[in-house]
């Protein structure tokens, strides 16, 4: 393929990056669709955002908002031009039809069953365009005996096993305060995406491939000690706090101004690095706490040490002393201490970015930095209907009247 249909002559930052000239459609909603999208677009791929007129995207009536404004959805679809089509309308699909046949990659997150219902399924699309991947994200995947129930991230961190670790011993399940299970499926959504234009390349452009993943899975994959436990042991691991239940010691422990500091000795080296921090040398000899295996069996008696000795001190004396003798150590930070924060700057963890809605705002650069073919974030989140005109008109080659009706019907 060459050329960028998507853009204008008016796009001020042409795309760029490895992914460049990949047209990506993105007609998902929420979290993990679109963000399989976003990484694309980090990378240079041309990604158009498809939302609801009038509502959009169901993210935008999410939390945070400023002056109305979806702060959420200016990073979750940064990089992306916008358009507005309801696909339940034939016209909204017959749209959708005509804009796939330019592309290499549609993402959606609909229920099983909904696009067919809409005209809108993947063999009808890959009729339109043979090449076209397809990344079909819902909450318990295309089939099985819960593919038509509805779910959300904290429905899928819950029926993973996830939860089951995430708490106090004896207290409830505690959720992360973040859909965690969006986030991991989009990533895997987006390699399953490249992995299947990778093969679409070396096999001189076969066929696109239909992607199914879903929250449930993802969550359960990343789970890589739970199931081979319990079919090997026969254990079912339990909730342990901020205990490490594979390595000891390790908790988050308070000092005496008030502030938490993380500590794992996950390794032998390790251990014995933060018995010299805490001038207790003589504990990497005590039988109790020898090897790891010791430490976990007597964790208690450990912790209760280790926890004495960040009471008697402030926060930033006992993180000079762990930093001293290279201690794998962190205080708790706030999202406020990491905007000025060394390393985020020196990595560019968080870029500037201008907005036509909200003027310069900041939000997380690139990840991961590639050497040669870095991404770039060049723009935030389009408003809703953004690039409706450059589409609709000067890429479809619909005619004004056509839109008027269009926008009448609220199809657009």
């Amino acid at each position: 393929m060459t050329g960028s249909k998507f853009k204008t002559n008016s796009e001020e930052n042409p795309s760029q990056g490895p992914l460049a000239n990949i047209r990506v459609l993105d007609i998902s909603t929420i979290i993990a669709g679109p963000l399989a999208a976003c990484l694309m677009a980090d990378f240079g791929a041309e990604v158009l955002k498809v939302e609801m007129p009038i509502e959009g995207d169901a993210l935008r009536a999410l939390r945070p908002h400023k002056d109305g404004v979806s702060l959420w959805s200016k990073v979750v679809n940064r990089n992306k031009r916008g358009i507005t089509i309801d696909l339940r309308f034939p016209e909204g699909a017959e749209l959708v039809k005509k804009l796939v046949v330019d592309c290499d990659v549609l993402v959606e997150n609909f229920r099983p069953g909904t696009l067919v219902n809409w005209g809108l399924g993947p063999d009808v699309l890959q009729e339109i365009n043979p090449k076209l991947t397809i990344l079909r994200v819902s909450a318990f995947g295309q089939t099985g005996p819960y593919a038509n129930k509805p779910g959300f991230a904290r429905v899928a961190d819950a029926m993973s096993g996830f939860l089951s670790l995430c708490g106090e011993f004896n207290g409830p399940p505690m959720h992360a305060g973040y859909p965690v299970a969006d986030s991991i499926t989009g990533l895997f959504g987006a390699l399953g995406i490249v992995t299947a234009l990778l093969e679409r390349e070396r096999n001189n452009g076969s066929s696109g491939q239909v992607i199914d993943v879903s929250l449930f899975e993802s969550m359960f994959r990343i789970l890589d000690f739970l199931p081979i436990e319990y079919d090997q042991l026969g254990e079912v691991r339990q909730r342990s706090g901020n205990l490490n239940p594979y390595a000891a010691p390790s908790n988050c422990y308070q000092a005496n101004d008030g502030q938490w500091i993380t500590l794992t000795a996950t390794t032998q080296v390790f251990f014995e690095r933060a018995c010299k921090a805490i001038g207790r040398k003589e504990l990497i000899e005590d039988a109790r706490f020898t090897t790891n295996i010791d430490r976990l069996r007597n964790v208690a008696q450990l912790d209760a040490i280790f926890g004495a000795w960040f009471a008697d001190r402030t926060s930033n004396e006992a993180c000079a002393v762990l930093e001293k003798y290279q201690v794998t150590a962190s205080p708790m930070k706030t999202i406020n201490e990491l905007f000025e924060d060394p390393q985020v700057e020196e990595n560019n963890m968080i870029v500037k970015v201008e907005d036509q809605e909200l003027g310069q705002i900041r939000m997380q650069g690139i990840t991961p930095k590639l050497s040669r073919t870095p991404g770039w974030v060049h723009k935030a989140g389009p408003k809703l209907g953004a690039n409706n005109h450059e589409i609709f008109m000067n890429f479809l080659g619909l005619g004004a009247q056509e839109i008027s009706n269009l926008k009448k019907k609220k199809v657009i």
